[in-house]
């Protein structure tokens, strides 16, 4: 079936149930243990589900003894496994293939109330809809399937929220949570989790708990966000030979090894590892933890190190920080923001290799930007 079919047949039963439709849910319901059982939907990447930790924290401040459940998506559904703001999962990957399925999951919980943190369209406003929910709260609302949010009414774009926390954050106080809540993301790291990774970083590399660990993470989602592979072998160089018990760590995802690979042979030392491919997920956030600083354009490993409270230096160029980069505790991030050399920028759909922006960001600066974050943060956070 096609897509356009999928979604004109969607739309179809949408519009006749809302048709049919007479609840009439009483506002007072809103922020009271009236609400018993929630559906957070924030199914799509990394990086956007840990910035929907904020609202999720928020929410369970205004709900405590309701029933939380994050929809997300299955690859990255063990990272969030331990979020003390929620009581399940439900796993969806934000596509058509698995819509059904997830809605059929939705259902069966019986939900008051469906916050949807970040979800793709066309299909996290329908599902929230469908499920059953009376209430339902989505930011921005200006799609198609508008008419079936509770704030239908007033239309707001992403332009409109400062960073996508604040986008988040406002999704959860339209949902009755008080305004205000702290824009920390929430990603806990257990002291179990943390021997775990030691110990593997011991059995497999030979590192003991001794060494400072600073990380490369030198993969993106998207081309437009990646810098060069030989200037993260030229910086590694330099930080080898300016530190001799520095040890480097170049993190990613499975996709991702065999460009970690490619700059770990561009370095050639003993002194650096490659965990991309060789690392599982749920491991990531203790690994980042131990590190001293962290080099990362900006994907999901930026919002985790951010999360943990590693220092990072963040490379941005065709996006700009003050939307998705650091927005707690800045006195320990550095970030080096660099201006688009195309206009319009053609983001996910960059033609270059090597982003004409991303190289504006030159080696030295960002070995000077190291060399400041390792005499402020001699040692990890604890």
């Amino acid at each position: 079936m096609g897509t356009r079919l999928r979604e004109t047949l969607l739309a179809t039963w949408v519009w006749v149930r809302h048709r049919l439709d007479r609840r009439q849910p009483d506002v007072s319901e809103l922020g009271t243990s009236a609400i018993r059982r929630i559906l957070a939907i924030s199914c799509t990447a990394i990086g956007d589900t840990l910035m929907s930790t904020a609202a999720l924290a928020s929410l369970r401040r205004t709900y405590p003894d309701a029933r939380i459940v994050l929809m997300v998506h299955p690859a990255y559904a063990a990272l969030f496994a331990d979020n003390p703001d929620t009581d399940g999962q439900i796993s969806y990957d934000g596509r058509w293939k698995g819509f059904l399925r997830a809605l059929c999951d939705a259902r069966r919980e019986t939900f008051d109330l469906v916050a949807i943190l970040h979800g793709n369209e066309p299909q996290a406003t329908p599902l929230a809809y469908l499920c059953g929910a009376r209430w339902r709260f989505k930011w921005p609302n200006d799609n198609r399937f508008r008419y079936l949010l509770s704030n239908d009414q007033p239309v707001k774009r992403w332009d409109d929220f400062a960073h996508g926390i604040d986008q988040r954050l406002a999704v959860a106080e339209s949902a009755g949570a008080v305004p205000g809540a702290p824009r920390r993301m929430v990603l806990p790291v257990s002291a179990e989790r943390r021997q775990r990774v030691d110990a593997r970083l011991a059995e497999v590399w030979g590192i003991t708990v001794a060494q400072p660990l600073l990380g490369f993470q030198v993969g993106a989602s998207t081309a437009s966000r990646r810098w060069r592979p030989e200037r993260y072998a030229e910086l590694g160089r330099r930080l080898l030979a300016a530190h001799p018990d520095l040890v480097l760590v170049i993190t990613g995802s499975p996709q991702e090894q065999g460009l970690a690979e490619a700059v770990a042979q561009g370095i050639d030392s003993p002194r650096v590892i490659v965990t991309a491919g060789r690392l599982g997920l749920a491991d990531l956030p203790a690994l980042v933890a131990r590190m001293l600083c962290l080099v990362t354009p900006d994907t999901g490993i930026m919002h985790m190190a951010v999360a943990v409270r590693t220092p990072v230096v963040a490379l941005f160029a065709a996006a700009h920080w003050s939307r998705s980069g650091p927005t707690v505790d800045l006195d320990r991030h550095i970030i080096l923001q660099k201006h688009r050399t195309c206009d319009p920028c053609l983001g996910k759909r960059c033609p270059y290799a090597a982003p004409l922006c991303m190289d504006n960001i030159l080696t030295d600066e960002v070995f000077d930007a190291c060399q400041r974050q390792l005499r402020a943060h001699p040692e990890p956070q604890a």
